[in-house]
């Protein structure tokens, strides 16, 4: 409970912060800021202040915590302070006869006081209540953590789409410039008359088959930052387009991570937000019961204050003349039949119980199912980085060797352009390969709960 309270009480700090931020939004959006260098971590953290999900969540943290204090009300004393002044027409206020002469009421009256009520007994909701408060507390802050680990986790995905896209532009470059070069030297070769103009044009074919990939990944590169950007909340000037000026410091790489299937599962079926908020809300359920429940029992109540009133027969005309005094007492009141409303109440409340039960037994099943094919693609993508270790060299390799029997006139064009279409290929699969295992992995910690922040540093 106290590790509950701190995590909520800093969630809540945030609150006063975001009125800063939000004053130096313009500092946070600048091209400036954008441009100086961000790692996955600096990304991460940068969410956590900006990002529009996380903040929407720490908004609907707040609003919880308002449902806690009204929870919590039920149980506690209520003080009113009640006050009236009242003035009516002398002729409508009948005399109290007094041998010749009436006696009326004065035709002005003020009354006020202060009253504190205490409920003793109200058939458990009291206590209902204060369980409720605590169930609640800790379901809302299940709640922002599951939003906040979803955005940090599109977070790290948009990074690794960004590195990506970055390398491929690196790749299709790499075999455009291979590819022209090859077309150059079949020109000069034609020129020289040693080859036909069909070599030529194979030549310029390829080129220009290659140049779409390249347009491709530089489309795929601009929209990538435009994601991560907005993601970090960054406000971009409507005439950046061609090249938002982020500087990303990390690279693709195949850091060593080894999970053991059972071992996720059981990490999962504890860590995990999703259950933990659900696992609250059945215990909502079941107080929502006693709640109902509670109808059938009485209500007992107990309360005490202090009042003052102007006189009605003592110098009726002077308003000054007051009377007060304290008064206590305590009051029951049981509803010995009220149309069935109670036992309605009761069914409700144990239908919604059992389904709270159900949508927890099927949340686990969805989040092992979730592990399990987090852990699967994880397994695929480093069985493909580990099977295209050597493929690149290879690839380059029989590149040369191509170019070489070309050189020497015992190989084809068609052999020099295969290989270097093979080279091509091995670099885009070495390249999409290590993609696939960083995001696979990112996948799979966010599949069994683990801290993406501090996952991600490793």
């Amino acid at each position: 409970m106290k590790k509950l309270n701190i995590i909520l009480a800093l969630a809540l700090a945030g609150f006063a912060a975001d009125r800063n931020a939000n004053a130096q939004n313009a500092a946070t959006n600048s091209t400036a800021w954008i441009s100086r260098p961000l790692s996955v971590a600096d990304c991460l953290n940068i969410a956590l202040q900006q990002n529009a999900a996380i903040l929407k969540a720490k908004n609907d943290l707040k609003a919880q915590y308002g449902v806690v204090v009204q929870t919590r009300a039920v149980a506690l004393p209520h003080v009113t302070a009640s006050g009236q002044y009242k003035r009516v027409e002398r002729q409508s206020i009948e005399s109290f006869p007094s041998g010749t002469n009436g006696v009326q009421q004065p035709d002005e009256n003020w009354n006020g006081g202060v009253q504190i009520v205490q409920t003793i007994y109200d058939g458990g909701r009291m206590i209902a209540a204060l369980r409720a408060a605590g169930a609640t507390k800790k379901q809302a802050i299940a709640q922002y953590q599951t939003a906040e680990a979803d955005a940090l986790l599109n977070v790290r995905l948009a990074y690794y789409d960004i590195l990506l896209a970055q390398e491929q532009i690196t790749v299709h470059e790499a075999s455009v410039n291979l590819l022209q070069k090859e077309l150059e030297d079949q020109q000069q070769r034609y020129n020289a008359g040693t080859v036909p103009k069909f070599n030529v044009l194979r030549a310029e074919v390829a080129v220009a088959n290659e140049r779409p990939n390249l347009i491709q990944a530089r489309n795929q590169y601009r929209i990538a930052k435009n994601n991560l950007s907005n993601l970090l909340g960054y406000n971009l000037p409507r005439d950046i387009w061609e090249d938002v000026p982020l500087n990303l410091t990390d690279a693709l790489e195949a850091a060593p991570y080894d999970v053991k299937l059972p071992d996720a599962i059981q990490q999962a079926l504890t860590k995990r937000s999703e259950l933990d908020a659900l696992r609250q809300a059945e215990e909502l359920q079941k107080l929502n019961i006693v709640n109902a429940r509670a109808g059938y029992q009485p209500t007992f109540q107990v309360f005490a204050g202090y009042g003052w009133n102007n006189s009605q027969f003592v110098d009726p005309g002077d308003l000054g003349y007051t009377l007060h005094g304290w008064n206590a007492g305590a009051q029951v009141s049981w509803d010995l039949f009220d149309g069935l409303l109670t036992h309605g109440k009761v069914v409700q409340a144990k239908a919604l119980h059992e389904k709270s039960k159900t949508d927890l037994v099927d949340q686990s099943r969805q989040i092992e199912l979730q592990v399990r094919t987090a852990y699967s693609d994880f397994i695929e993508a480093k069985e493909v980085l580990q099977s295209q270790e050597k493929v690149q060299e290879e690839a380059a390799e029989a590149l040369r060797e191509a170019e070489a029997r070309a050189a020497a006139g015992t190989g084809t064009q068609l052999d020099v352009l295969d290989a270097q279409n093979s080279l091509t290929q091995a670099r885009a699969t070495q390249v999409q390969a290590l993609h696939d295992y960083d995001t696979a992995r990112a996948r799979l910690e966010r599949a069994i709960g683990a801290n993406m922040i501090t996952t991600a540093t490793k």
